[in-house]
């Protein structure tokens, strides 16, 4: 956090996207011109600075230019056998030259070498005075020495050397626009009209390409960055993701069990989210995470963005299946999302399961594809106009360059329902915990009453207002908009420790969506149990998890899943309380104890932890419950060992739906 109340942590992106295709893979520069054109047309979706110069940032992603780059006079050996990319350097010659000597040392590493340093020509003079402020240097690598036997995995290398150099070098006007061998990408601090003007190598004849992805960027509640512009090195994205800091949180607990047999260790490349970026940015990380780990462009998009596979939604069960395994595996990156991808040889695209953000294309007889947010972004006459359509929410449409083929959505996910058994897997491993029935009876009685509710704090109020009406309609209560106590940091009164967080205001378009009215794309589906091999190893093991339907518990469902039977399925208990006497050390000790005691937990085995509050008495208080939680979630991530259990929390300081949100965002599974 620097100063001010500025954090790079909230970058959300709202834009316009676009793609232009030759189906064949068929070669010209006539296409490079139509998806400027196209992204000259949807200037309206960009944004620019009071000046009317400055862009929030615009961009284009192509197919290496070979003939171009030989006309350049640099002698590049054959198409496919050298990688290049654009990079962003700072102005200063000395920064510049410690950059370069670690790039240099990481691609000699790899047994490849820095052939030449292009200088791109630019032309800052269209630029307005805030790009023009941060510009920075640009200059184009080639990587050249790639044997015959390692071009199969080149654009792998490529990606471990991107990552080493990222790691390595922290220098905020230093950004590797891509590193390929495939593709290039020319963006930059600039509006739709400006990206044509500024790099003069787009206008030339010779630069040809099969395809282009366009994107105009209108950045909500945040400042634009040379190095924000889009494309990202796979895609790009109209839309905003809502659960950034969760995916962001949970990828990084992952690392610690990702194992990729195409990548080696992972140590070397972490973090696999470079931090400080955009959500856009992080989204396009692991997307390319997985790609490079070999998984293809639909199975990773349909990984991280799955269209709703409940019993409304009608796909085939095996799909139904393939989504839920993956839902075990890894959270939805969720939120409007319409995304447009490419490699170089495959251009796609896809939407959120809401269908939140519009996308559409066109197909001519000419056999050209176009893909944008919006209709009318090239002319065409309606003699050449083969086909038309919209990209349906949750649905992948991709384009085969090398075959010249079109996918649709349902050949695409036939396939990835088939390639492994899924739902075999599912119906003899996975638990569903409303199936489960126990003969014990278990009282809801509390004894003492009264002084449990003085020690949870519980207000008169608490019990008129909040839990009565619970019981009674069995609904929440309604209340006014807005919530105007004042900061709990600034009363004199002892306070819940819930009270001293806020939901976060979102300045975006989405509707309020529930699990009730809108359940066809939410769910509150919960699994619970320890992450067996991780994303990249298909196992049945992944699927030892109890099904939650929901994740409130009753004590019958808590007594039913302290005595699970089943091989694979331990669970413990552990208190979270602190001595009175002892008052804030004893806390602090209390929870020093409870996270090691956590961490011994994972290495005996037990799949899940109960953290509970129940044997408090005159001596002994309840840690807040959201203290205990983000304490040992936080804890197990720093060891190492956050994916190998879940937590669930019984208390009884638990009483409004926020409590509940937050303590299931801080890293509980049930409550």
């Amino acid at each position: 956090m620097g100063k001010g109340l500025y954090n790079a942590e909230y970058e959300h992106d709202a834009c316009g996207v676009g793609m232009v295709v030759n189906i064949h893979g068929n070669k010209s520069h006539e296409l490079v011109d139509n998806a400027l054109k196209v992204l000259e047309n949807m200037r309206h979706r960009g944004a620019e600075g009071a000046d009317n110069k400055t862009g929030d940032g615009a961009g284009i992603m192509l197919q290496i230019p070979h003939e171009f780059i030989l006309l350049q006079g640099i002698p590049v050996p054959e198409k496919g056998k050298y990688g290049t990319g654009l990079v962003f350097l700072p102005k200063d010659e000395a920064q510049q030259q410690d950059i370069l000597s670690i790039m240099i040392e990481e691609i000699e590493r790899e047994g490849l070498s820095l052939m030449h340093l292009r200088n791109v020509p630019t032309n800052p003079d269209c630029l307005g005075e805030t790009a023009l402020a941060s510009e920075p240097d640009i200059k184009q690598l080639f990587v050249t020495g790639v044997t015959d036997n390692r071009v199969p995995y080149f654009e792998r290398t490529l990606y471990l050397i991107r990552k080493r150099i990222e790691r390595r070098v922290k220098n905020k006007d230093f950004y590797i626009c891509s590193l390929s061998s495939k593709n290039i990408i020319y963006k930059g601090m600039l509006s739709s009209l400006q990206l044509r003007q500024y790099f003069p190598d787009l206008t030339n004849n010779y630069f040809t390409s099969g395809l282009a992805l366009v994107h105009s960027r209108f950045s909500t509640n945040t400042f634009p960055t040379w190095s924000l512009a889009q494309p990202f090195r796979l895609l790009c994205h109209n839309g905003e993701i809502n659960t950034i800091r969760g995916n962001r949180g949970w990828m990084q607990a992952r690392e610690s069990v990702l194992s990729s047999e195409a990548l080696g260790s992972i140590k070397d490349i972490s973090p696999i989210i470079q931090p400080g970026m955009s959500d856009s940015a992080s989204l396009d990380n692991v997307f390319e995470f997985f790609v490079m780990s070999g998984l293809s462009l639909p199975h990773a998009m349909a990984l991280m963005v799955p269209e709703s596979f409940n019993d409304k939604n009608p796909i085939s069960e095996d799909l139904k299946a393939f989504y839920e395994y993956h839902s075990i595996l890894m959270e939805p990156w969720d939120g409007p999302a319409a995304l447009l991808f490419s490699d170089g040889r495959y251009a796609g695209g896809m939407l959120d399961r809401n269908g939140l953000r519009p996308a559409r294309y066109t197909i001519t007889r000419n056999d050209m594809m176009v893909v944008a947010s919006e209709v009318g972004v090239m002319d065409f006459e309606p003699s050449e106009i083969a086909e038309k359509g919209r990209l349906q929410p949750g649905k992948i449409l991709l384009i085969d360059t090398q075959e010249g083929k079109i996918y649709y959505d349902g050949e695409i996910k036939e396939r990835l329902a088939a390639e492994h058994p899924y739902r075999q897997w599912l119906s003899t491993n996975r638990i569903q915990l409303e199936k489960l029935k126990s003969g014990r009876k278990v009282s809801n009685a509390v004894d003492n009453l009264v002084r449990h509710e003085l020690m949870f704090g519980f207000g008169e109020e608490d019990i008129e207002n909040t839990i009565i009406p619970m019981c009674v309609n069995g609904q929440e209560p309604t209340a006014s908009m807005g919530n105007d106590t004042p900061f709990a940091v600034l009363s004199d009164r002892p306070q819940v420790f819930f009270d001293y967080f806020r939901q976060q205001f979102a300045q975006v378009t989405n509707p309020a969506i529930d699990s009730i009215r809108e359940n066809l794309v939410m769910s509150l589906t919960e699994y619970i149990g320890r992450v067996g091999t991780g994303i990249l190893i298909p196992d049945e093991t992944n699927c030892k998890m109890v099904r939650l339907p929901h994740p409130i518990l009753n004590n019958t469902q808590l007594d039913i899943l302290c005595n699970i039977r089943y091989k694979g399925f331990n669970t413990v208990k552990l208190p979270i309380l602190f001595e009175c006497a002892k008052g804030e050390d004893g806390l602090r000790e209390a929870l020093d104890n409870l996270c090691k005691q956590a961490e011994r937990s994972v290495d005996d085995g037990y799949n899940y932890i109960i953290l509970t509050d129940r044997d408090i008495d005159e001596t002994h208080a309840a840690i807040p419950s959201l203290l205990a939680v983000s304490a040992v979630h936080h804890y197990l991530i720093s060891v190492g060992k956050r994916v190998q259990t879940a937590l669930i929390v019984e208390s009884g300081e638990i009483r409004e739906t926020m409590h509940a949100a937050l303590l299931l965002g801080y890293g509980a599974s049930a409550l």
